[in-house]
């Protein structure tokens, strides 16, 4: 009898550990599945010339689900009318780089971008290292590319 007995707890403990483990390892899963950006949308750097041209301010929240992103957000005050609005990828914590993925912006000088792209690996770490950020751009933005707006996706 006793020897059932302590094989029945011996069971009840390896279930018990099972359940614990699945739990474990489910958590960063589900975790992982709803990370949520934002971003402050201000003003590029700009010279005194440009200055009266690059106007606005704006915000965005982006939705990683596995590995798809998708961008909701604002945007007001601009000089002109919006002419693109981009994801890009910058080469180091806060520092700029190349373009990834159009995003829909309204063509005015307010009104919503919004979008949804699939992800690589390697975008997903730039992401979560603070290095993808929103870039808006203006019939009046810089004189180098229309640049207005930008703001880096955070946690």
């Amino acid at each position: 009898m006793r020897v059932g007995r302590r094989i029945a707890v011996m069971g009840i403990a390896v279930a018990a550990a099972a359940a614990a483990g699945l739990v474990w390892f489910a958590v960063p899963v589900i975790a992982q599945s709803g990370d949520t950006f934002t971003a402050r949308l201000a003003w590029v750097p700009t010279t005194v010339r440009d200055r009266a041209n690059v106007t606005g301010s704006g915000s965005v929240t982006a939705r990683l689900s596995g590995t798809t992103l998708s961008i909701d957000g604002t945007f007001e005050g601009l000089a002109a009318p919006a002419t693109a609005a981009r994801l890009h990828e910058g080469v180091a914590l806060g520092a700029r780089g190349p373009a990834f993925h159009d995003l829909t912006i309204a063509r005015a000088a307010s009104g919503a971008i919004t979008g949804s792209v699939t992800l690589t690996s390697a975008q997903i770490d730039s992401l979560r290292a603070g290095k993808v950020y929103v870039q808006v751009h203006s019939e009046k933005g810089t004189d180098d590319d229309g640049s207005n707006l930008w703001g880096w996706l955070l946690r």
